[in-house]
């Protein structure tokens, strides 16, 4: 990078740290550390939970009430009021584990970037980011990252449209959007829904709508990252309308992030592509005893490479043209090439693990990092380094806050001191944060091995998200189960998911449905066998 990119970076950065520190002076209480003092508008509630996922608006919209009527710090606290202590408990384990591993993944995706860009090891990058987002979160809570959200959606919209401008800018003389779209939808690259059902297909429409959704209901119904966001809403219409806000907003934002990925990746059928795009591992078999070997792949993959990029132009000119014949021939030879060229890469790739069996041969997360770097001009390369800077420490910060509520407000204040003071609580919620944000960092130095990092959260995410879902659905509208039968019924859910996980090749997507209905079936058998008949619980 040169000198302004760094410039534009540093003080992007160091403006987040400073606006949350700023914003979350006066954090004197329990309540104003944690929630904010329940004063946020809809609009900070609304980009704040943008700044990390999309929305069911529907089903958390219902426990919104629900919750702020109990005046409770965490979702899991109304268990207790519906269940039982030890519901409460598990329910906020399962949190503290699935979230607990996910935000190692947040922090590694800003630490990726800077080790990149400076060449450092990754774990003095991931020391160096997660010690600045543990700065301002620890010092201003909930408050500051709510706030710091808001100014880091800005900053990571303004990127991507800098981005997707970019691309379509830098494309060949003579190719506009609209080549572009046709050599993405001819390279099968805006195939969005698939409709055949297989469960052995990772994504296809079926496991989109029916896992997705399930997904997503229990992200923003369940999880204490996001239920923690809607809670500091000043009132219950500005909880609502902010999750309606991001219901409508999402949507195409997702969609415009997914084309932008499009858009480079046609970007790179016209400019020759690296056969490998992580430049670490490039450089270091380049300097072993492999180097000579690996060189010669280079060079026959740049050939191929070559090649392909006329193939493209032909099938454009073709797609122009009109004509039928000469579509299907020159989308053949396009597809011809293009299995070469991944042929030649796979027998890369095999040098670079001959050479480190340990190396990740997924590059994945390198692609958009080269296309910055090596393309973009000086100013805007420092500028889209700090939006994706902004939305890892936007997911990371809001991790951590809801950490440290749940561990303080579930297990501590709950099962080892429940007798503090307000400012005993307080201290202890900071050390918490502070806990996590090391934890987080250590775990981040292992993150490599995940492969593509928003396929690993969601994973991880859906280890647990389905025993979750049905734990709150069942407390919301089937009054007739009690806690002990919620209990053991997830105790059978989790378990039913982590042997799908296991011994099985069901897609990701599924574990949220599986988990869901086998803790729901679990329960009302349960229930049944306990009183020989379903008896109302304590409401």
């Amino acid at each position: 990078m040169r000198t302004l990119d760094w410039i534009v970076l540093a003080c992007t950065l160091l403006s987040i740290i400073l606006y949350g520190i700023y914003k979350g002076k006066g954090s004197r209480s329990l309540s104003s550390y944690l929630l904010a003092d329940r004063n946020m508008r809809w609009y900070t509630v609304a980009l704040s939970i943008m700044a990390t996922q999309a929305s069911a608006v529907t089903f958390t919209s219902t426990a919104v009430p629900i919750f702020r009527k109990l005046g409770v710090f965490t979702a899991y606290e109304y268990l207790e009021h519906r269940f039982d202590l030890r519901t409460r408990t598990l329910t906020a384990l399962i949190f503290l584990v699935q979230r607990g591993l996910s935000v190692g993944i947040t922090i590694y995706a800003p630490s990726l970037v800077l080790s990149v860009m400076l060449g450092w090891d990754i774990r003095w990058t991931s020391t160096a980011i997660g010690g600045a987002i543990i700065i301002y979160t620890t010092f201003g809570g909930v408050k500051a990252v709510n706030w710091t959200d808001v100014q880091q959606m800005l900053i990571i919209l303004s990127g991507m449209i800098i981005a997707f401008v970019m691309t379509i800018a830098l494309l060949p003389k003579g190719i506009g959007f609209v080549d572009a779209l046709r050599v993405a939808g001819g390279m099968g690259k805006l195939n969005a829904v698939d409709f055949s059902f297989d469960l052995h297909n990772r994504y296809n429409f079926w496991s989109g709508l029916v896992g997705g959704t399930f997904v997503a209901l229990a992200y923003f119904g369940t999880d204490q990252s996001q239920v923690q966001r809607y809670l500091t809403g000043a009132s219950i219409r500005q909880s609502r309308l902010g999750l309606i806000f991001n219901g409508i907003a999402k949507v195409p934002m997702q969609f415009f992030i997914l084309l932008l990925g499009a858009m480079v990746f046609v970007f790179f059928q016209f400019e020759r592509p690296p056969l490998f795009f992580n430049p670490v591992e490039v450089e270091k078999v380049s300097r072993s005893f492999y180097g000579d070997e690996f060189r010669s792949v280079e060079r026959r993959y740049a050939e191929v490479s070559s090649r392909k990029a006329e193939a493209v132009r032909s099938y454009v000119e073709a797609k122009r043209g009109g004509d039928a014949k000469l579509i299907e021939d020159a989308a053949s030879k396009l597809r011809s090439l293009s299995s070469e060229a991944e042929l030649v890469r796979n027998e890369g790739i095999a040098v670079l693990r001959e050479n480190d069996p340990s190396v990740d041969p997924s590059d994945t997360n390198y692609i958009f990092l080269t296309f910055v770097i090596k393309y973009l001009p000086v100013g805007l390369v420092g500028l889209l380094f700090a939006c994706i800077f902004a939305a890892s420490m936007s997911s990371t910060s809001g991790e951590l806050s809801a950490l440290a509520t749940c561990t303080v407000v579930d297990i501590y204040k709950r099962h080892i001191a429940n007798d503090g003071d307000d400012r005993h609580y307080l201290r202890v919620s900071r050390f918490s944060m502070a806990l996590w944000g090391v934890y987080a960092i250590v775990f981040a130095q292992y993150a490599s091995r995940l492969g593509s990092l928003i396929e690993a959260v969601n994973i991880l995410g859906s280890l647990f998200y389905g025993t979750m879902l049905a734990i709150f659905l069942i407390a919301l509208y089937v009054k007739r189960i009690g806690g002990t039968a919620v209990f053991w019924g997830a105790i059978a859910g989790e378990a039913a998911v982590l042997w799908c996980y296991a011994f099985t090749t069901i897609p990701w997507l599924w574990y949220n449905v599986i988990g869901c209905g086998v803790v729901v079936a679990s329960a009302s058998l349960i229930q049944i066998l306990i009183s020989g008949r379903v008896t109302p619980a304590s409401p």
